[in-house]
């Protein structure tokens, strides 16, 4: 092999490891504990699943609050509230401090993990951005007559392009947020809440079986409900609940929901069994899941449902539709799976000769579808970045087997190379 070409090579195996080793999985609350200055704010993220949600994204700004910025916020408003605050500081775009000196004619428009949550009105789930020169950059809502009330004071991290951590002095108010109904008066009437998103089956169901009395009464430490449609229901291969018994109606019922608040975002970056109310010593009754893009799907070991839409998400309650209804393996599990073939019958008739020829053998069954940082703020950054080692340390879950597999590659180019 010519040297030109083992150069060319060597050049492009070891480009592909250095993309390689900068693949990664950001964890926001991993990045904040080394700093005692964002504990508020850090425990709130989790306490909130907003964490969860930041880490299944890419692509992302998160905009934090010192101690001292969170005490406008911490203790005076129930989670669900602290929740919509907090996501109008997650923006779904990704600015480091040398882009926000950069805007485009000054000022711009992003949009925040609010919007996606279908309860910001008009531009409500929108954040101002605004160059105001002289080292400042301003936010505020960008509902009309809002003020920019917020401003940047320094860089915490960047993981290019991946997630950038910018702190700012103040909370972002679009108006109506901090005054919004506790999550109390919203789940006073559960079942209105599900015959209105089109689940007056499941709603029905609820009553009639006295379930709707266990899931209240989750709803104080979290709860979480995957609500089946009413035409969920009239799909093919739904059982006929009427020939099951009154305690398999409220197993099948219960396997709809989990005792704990586990919003979207915690359900994209599960990778664990899900214990739902069913969940007993005698069964399992949990779920699993996958994604697909944006999409989140359900696998109970019988058939998948893919989560529709949110119907509410305040915490620590989160009702989901689902488009089809949860089958758990252990109700229909059997009944659903093909019938074994039988066990064939003792020989005692003598063995066909070989003008009769070999026994055709059925075909097996396909296999079921299995479920560098910047050190610092441009120099008119009013205070500067955070210059601790810890600060610009990347967190990330590097890709093992890419590396591993590029690291052959470049091995047997090497050996190649010497041996010609």
């Amino acid at each position: 092999m010519a040297a030109s070409q083992t150069f060319s090579l060597l050049a492009f195996t070891f480009s592909l490891l250095a993309v390689a080793s900068t693949v990664s999985s950001h964890n926001i609350t991993q990045i904040l504990a080394d700093s005692p200055d964002y504990s508020s704010f850090n425990s709130y993220l989790s306490q909130t699943k907003l964490a969860d949600e930041i880490n299944s994204r890419t692509t992302i700004t998160v905009l934090v609050l010192n101690n001292g910025a969170m005490s406008a916020l911490a203790g005076k408003h129930p989670l669900s509230v602290i929740k919509s605050a907090l996501s109008l500081l997650v923006l779904l775009d990704y600015y480091d401090p040398l882009k926000l000196h950069k805007i485009s004619k000054g000022t711009t428009l992003s949009t925040t993990l609010y919007q996606t949550t279908g309860n910001a009105p008009g531009n409500l789930g929108f954040v101002n951005i605004t160059d105001l020169k002289g080292g400042k950059v301003g936010f505020g809502s960008a509902a009309s007559g809002s003020k920019l009330d917020s401003s940047y004071t320094k860089s915490v991290k960047q993981i290019p392009y991946n997630i950038s951590i910018l702190e700012i002095d103040a909370p972002i108010i679009a108006p109506g947020v901090l005054t919004a109904p506790a999550p109390s008066a919203s789940l006073s009437n559960i079942t209105g809440l599900l015959e209105k998103a089109g689940c007056k089956t499941f709603a029905n169901l609820l009553v009639s079986s006295g379930v709707l009395k266990t899931y209240e009464s989750a709803v104080e430490k979290g709860l979480t409900v995957f609500a089946p449609s009413d035409e969920a229901f009239k799909a093919e291969g739904v059982p006929d609940l009427t020939k099951l018994t009154q305690a398999e109606v409220v197993s099948l019922l219960e396997y709809h929901a989990l005792a704990e608040y586990k919003p979207k975002g915690s359900l994209k970056t599960n990778k664990n069994n899900i214990s739902t109310l069913a969940t007993n010593g005698a069964g399992k009754f949990d779920l699993t899941t996958s994604t697909s893009g944006d999409e989140v799907i359900l696998h109970t070991g019988v058939a998948p449902s893919r989560l529709a839409d949110t119907v509410l998400d305040a915490t620590p309650v989160v009702i989901f539709t689902v488009d089809n209804v949860l089958l758990p393996a252990e109700l229909f599990g059997k009944s659903k799976s093909p019938s074994p073939a039988p066990a064939p019958e003792p020989v005692t008739a003598p063995t066909p000769s070989p003008a009769d020829g070999p026994s055709p053998i059925a075909a097996s069954p396909p296999a079921p579808p299995t479920d560098n940082s910047p050190e610092s703020a441009p120099s008119d950054s009013p205070r500067g970045s955070a210059n601790s080692k810890s600060a610009n340390t990347a967190v990330g879950v590097s890709t093992p087997s890419l590396f591993t597999a590029l690291v052959t590659i470049a091995a047997v180019v090497v050996s190649v190379s010497l041996c010609s």
